[in-house]
Parts: C-alpha cells; sequence; structure tokens
C-alpha cells in the first residue's frame, strides 16, 4: 500500500515524493475521504454505525447483512466502539488510496441512459455483484428498451439531420421548417419515421457486442494489481465501441439509405438490403467506415475527458454534504460530456452519411474521404462539414428526458433497485 500512496503522491514522476506533493495528496485525499464520510453517516451524528453501511450500499444497489457490515466496520474501528468517528476513519484511510473508497462510492457511474442516438460513450460497467445476481442483463435491457423509445420519440429530427447531411449545400437551403415540409409534403407524416425501424433493431446487436467486447478488452488491458485506470477504460471502451461498429455497420448504411430514400423506393429494410446487393454489391455497406471509425476516438475521447472534468469541477465546488451529486447533476455531466464529443467528431459524422447515401443520389460524383472533404470546403466552406448540426442538437433534449423517463420505468418493473 506505501507504493501505491507513492505512485498515487508523486504527481511530477520524478520518482520521489517530495514535501509539497505529500502534503498536497494528503489535501486532496482527505477531502474525498470526508465526502466519504459524510455520505455514509446519514444521521450526521459524527460516526458511521453498521445500518448505516448498509444503508448507503443499498442505495449503490448492493446489499450486505448486518454481520458484514460490522466486519467493515471492525477493520476501521480503531478503540473497540462498533462505530467509526472521523478520526478513526482519516486514520484507516489516509494510507489507504481512495481506491478503496471509490470503489464503494460508484455514484459516478456513466449511467446507461443516455441515448442520444449515436451512443458511441463508454460501456457500463458492472460490479461482480451485478454479474452474479444477473441485474447486468436487466439494465442493459432497460437500457435498450429506453434507447429504442427515445429513438422513436426523436426520430423526425434525426431523419431531417440526414437529410440537411447530405442533401444541404449553398443551392439547398433547407432549414428546419422547409426541411419538415419537404418531408411532409414528399411522403406525409409516417415518411417522418423513414429509417427508424433500423436504428431501433440495431440497439440490441450493438448493445451486445459493445459489452462483450468490453469485457474482453478489459481483460487483456487491466493492471497487475486488476485495477482500471481512465486511459485503459477508454481504451477499451473505444476499442469495444469500434468493434460493435464494426459488426452492424451494414445495418448503419441501411439507416442513412432509408432515411434519404423516396416513398415507395423500398418497401422495407430488407428490400433495401436486396436492391443494394443486387446494384452495387456487397462493398456498398461499408461505404463511410473509415471516418465513422475515426469519429469514434475524438468523440470518446472529449467525452470522458469532459465528463471526469466536470465531475471533479462538481465534487470540488457543490459537493458540500455528500458525494452522491443526485440524478440531474449526472445527466446534465453526461449530457454535457457527450454534446462536447458529437460537436468535435460532427464533420466525420457527416462525410460518413454522404459516403453512404452517396450511391443514391443521382449525378452525384462517388468520392473518397478526402475527396469529400476538399470538395465540401471548397464549395461550402468549413459551415458546409456542420450542415444538420441544429436538428442534432434540438434532439438531445428530448432524447436524453424520454430516455431517463423510461429507464426508471423499466427497472421498476423488471424489479432493479
Amino acid at each position: 500500500s506505501q507504493q501505491k500512496i507513492f505512485k498515487a503522491g508523486d504527481t511530477n514522476q520524478d520518482g520521489q515524493l517530495d514535501f509539497e506533493e505529500f502534503m498536497q495528496y494528503l489535501k486532496d485525499h482527505e477531502k474525498k475521504m470526508k465526502l466519504a464520510f459524510k455520505s455514509l453517516d446519514k444521521n450526521n451524528d459524527g460516526k458511521i454505525e453498521a445500518s448505516e453501511v448498509v444503508q448507503s450500499l443499498q442505495i449503490l444497489g448492493i446489499s450486505i447483512s448486518e454481520k458484514q457490515a460490522e466486519k467493515i466496520l471492525q477493520s476501521i474501528d480503531a478503540d473497540g466502539t462498533m462505530t467509526v468517528d472521523w478520526n478513526e476513519w482519516r486514520d484507516h484511510f489516509m494510507f489507504n488510496p481512495a481506491t478503496d473508497i471509490e470503489e464503494i462510492i460508484r455514484y459516478w457511474k456513466h449511467s446507461t441512459v443516455l441515448d442520444i442516438g449515436d451512443s458511441l460513450t463508454v460501456p457500463d460497467e458492472f460490479t461482480e455483484e451485478e454479474k452474479k445476481t444477473g441485474q447486468w442483463w436487466k439494465q442493459l435491457l432497460a437500457g435498450g428498451v429506453a434507447g429504442a423509445v427515445s429513438r422513436t420519440g426523436t426520430a423526425p429530427l434525426d431523419r431531417l439531420k440526414v437529410m440537411m447531411q447530405v442533401h444541404g449545400s449553398k443551392s439547398n437551403k433547407m432549414n428546419i421548417a422547409s426541411g419538415f415540409k419537404q418531408m411532409l409534403k414528399e411522403g406525409g407524416i409516417r415518411s417522418l419515421w423513414r429509417g427508424n425501424g433500423v436504428n431501433v433493431v440495431k440497439i440490441a446487436p450493438e448493445t451486445a457486442i459493445k459489452f462483450w467486447a468490453y469485457e474482453q478488452y478489459k481483460k487483456i488491458l487491466t493492471k497487475d494489481d486488476g485495477k482500471l485506470g481512465t486511459i485503459e477504460r477508454f481504451v477499451s471502451g473505444s476499442l469495444a465501441g469500434a468493434t460493435a461498429q464494426t459488426s452492424i455497420y451494414p445495418m448503419e448504411v441501411l439507416k442513412t439509405r432509408l432515411a434519404v430514400g423516396k416513398t415507395g423506393q423500398y418497401s422495407g429494410m430488407f428490400d433495401c438490403a436486396k436492391k443494394i446487393l443486387k446494384r452495387e454489391g456487397v462493398k456498398a455497406f461499408y461505404k463511410g467506415y473509415v471516418p465513422n471509425i475515426l469519429g469514434i476516438i475524438p468523440y470518446a475521447g472529449i467525452d470522458l475527458a469532459v465528463y471526469e472534468l466536470l465531475k471533479s469541477t462538481w465534487l470540488e465546488h457543490y459537493a458540500s454534504s455528500s458525494a452522491n451529486p443526485g440524478v440531474f447533476v449526472l445527466l446534465g455531466c453526461g449530457t454535457v460530456s457527450s454534446t462536447c464529443g458529437q460537436l468535435a467528431s460532427y464533420p466525420l459524422a457527416l462525410i460518413r452519411t454522404r459516403m453512404q447515401a452517396q450511391a443514391s443520389v443521382e449525378g452525384a460524383p462517388q468520392l473518397n474521404m478526402v475527396g469529400l472533404f476538399q470538395r465540401i470546403i471548397a464549395t461550402e466552406g468549413i459551415r458546409g462539414l456542420y450542415r444538420g448540426i441544429a436538428p442534432n442538437f434540438m434532439k438531445v433534449l428530448p432524447a436524453v428526458s424520454i430516455s431517463y423517463v423510461v429507464y426508471e420505468k423499466m427497472k421498476q418493473n423488471l424489479g432493479i433497485a
């Protein structure tokens, strides 16, 4: 454990722990411990009793008996009173780096609830407890249903985004109002949901593959002490995202083709797949794959970095009484971080959509990624790379709200604490 403190404290990595660094370590560390202590001390009497440990862990979805809680307390309790006061708590954890408490406080769990329709965020983490009790598949199921409902609810905005990405240009001044009018005139109300079927169907395989791949990559990347750092988590998450996207990519192409399609062009997703195969061959199903995979890196990286930043800012400034930020802070942090991630990777997403749709736009030259970039910049400037971003951001708030509400309802029905 001394080595752990040494690693955690040696901020300038010169292999020596000088007094300044040690003091800084203690200060940061004490703050985390104070929050942990306060959030466990439910009745605010300055002591932690066994019942409070049981209660706190229950909130985190981990149930233990009073006996087990007493065992935990005994290991910290120095004066044999069977309760732990601040001094005992501090002395125990001061020289056990915060990872122990971090495991208790799993509040800052990147919640599955956020489905903005392009979910590339780090997959969900499950504790051993959740894996044993089968809670994990219930959570994935709840998340999947929430995603399906929220995507369906915001599908018209999503289709509008795709239309603007593919058809919007200097000559075709498509804005939100004119875009909706055009779609309604061309195919009536039902056409607003074109392409949503595939978008919903792909949730299940994508989630399952991502979850499985994430577990595998984590095993490969875990350090000797069995801990996963932020970087390892980011790498495993991005790789898992890339693996899942690769396996379901043809469905992405189908979604785009259906969304851009005219009334009567395809009778459904299978018809669309058959027609693409016949006319353009298998290769068509991987058009735009390169910008898609490249987009995962800035998206996931910025998403994670912003999330960590917001989280630590919140802990620094607003976490006065407990380390539990509450749902809205978490949702807020998650929404802001995915939005920043989307902003950064949007041009790549636009190029991807254009490449997926190219063959179905009559008279459009078939360009590769670099060619398309050059052409868009030459004809429309930087703004051309952000076509359709307005409807994209308009759907963030409703998407997050819908998926959160449905997720909570699903959790009640499946009996997840």
